[in-house]
């Protein structure tokens, strides 16, 4: 008797692991595209990842943002969601370049809690970027790589790749809609390029809360001076400031700007102490939250162009 019940007892944990076997591998990948097939799963660790990747693979892939919008991605606490999300991902994408790696390292926990893999299901949008570095510590990586739309267009095209590797069946519609993404982003930087030479040189300065556009600095011809390097960092101390206002004071700065996903209070007294006026937000970690101005990688610089021209022009 104590035989067959020990069996029975074994015969239903097989039988309930083969059913939550099923369920996970089900749950895994539950959606189609119109054409039957299975989507493949991507995360992405911020928003503009996200809408960048689903520029290439559109109703081919179901894609899972992380980090939500108008949340600074620096220094993040994953969610539970988080976790479930990655660990039946099939590709993960992060930034790279020290942004969700460094910090209190949240993104190497989760890869591991995720039981994933670097350069197996987890990749860096940014590879193949040049890294700039940051001003206060040279051996560090500045991550903000994106804000460079030449670099937003290596981006896609090292998602394309992986999306292309990971579903060669639809590698073709992975490539056509990256060609046509790319093109878009292509006519946008090259109008950028002399967008903001029309301005005198000392007035072409851009200051912001956070030392995040030395990328867009570089590409299109501006100065950046700002309060603190980088959001892990204090924000708004005594030295920051006092280092910040005598920047401002040897140039003609005609308005300042505050980013999207930072407190404004510290731009407040900027401007407090210069007289000069806060122009505009302008978008540095995040997209706009949905259905507003800003709310993809196009429309994100295309309105930080538009605004920091006009607001270093008047």
């Amino acid at each position: 008797m104590k035989k067959i019940i020990a069996a029975v007892a074994a015969a239903i944990v097989i039988i309930g692991g083969v059913f939550l076997f099923i369920n996970q591998r089900g749950s895994h990948k539950s959606t189609s595209n119109e054409n039957g097939d299975k989507r493949l799963s991507v995360v992405t660790t911020n928003s503009i990842l996200e809408n960048m990747v689903e520029n290439i693979g559109k109703d081919r892939i179901n894609v899972y943002s992380m980090v939500k919008r108008g949340t600074d991605p620096h220094e993040y606490e994953p969610r539970p969601e988080d976790i479930s999300k990655t660990t039946n991902a099939d590709v993960v994408f992060y930034n790279g370049l020290n942004l969700e790696t460094g910090g209190n390292g949240w993104f190497k926990e989760l890869v591991n809690t995720a039981h994933k893999k670097f350069g197996k299901q987890v990749f860096a949008a940014s590879e193949g970027v040049k890294p700039l570095h940051l001003t206060t510590n040279k051996n560090e990586v500045d991550p903000h790589a994106w804000l460079d739309l030449s670099n937003g267009i290596q981006y896609v095209k090292t998602m394309t790749k992986v999306l292309k590797e990971k579903d060669p069946k639809n590698a073709s519609y992975f490539q056509k809609n990256a060609d046509a993404y790319i093109a878009k982003l292509s006519k946008l930087n090259q109008d950028a390029k002399s967008k903001f030479l029309d301005i005198p040189a000392k007035q072409r300065v851009l200051v912001t809360s956070e030392g995040a556009f030395k990328y867009f600095s570089k590409a299109y011809h501006v100065k950046p001076v700002y309060i603190w390097e980088i959001n892990t960092e204090s924000q708004g101390t005594p030295e920051q400031m006092k280092r910040v206002l005598a920047a401002i004071s040897k140039y003609d700065v005609k308005h300042l700007f505050v980013e999207s996903s930072v407190s404004p209070k510290s731009m407040d007294k900027v401007s407090s102490e210069t007289g000069i006026k806060i122009y505009s937000k302008i978008f540095t970690d995040s997209l706009a939250k949905k259905g507003t101005p800003g709310d993809t990688y196009y429309s994100m610089m295309k309105w930080n162009l538009d605004k920091i021209h006009d607001g270093l022009a008047k």
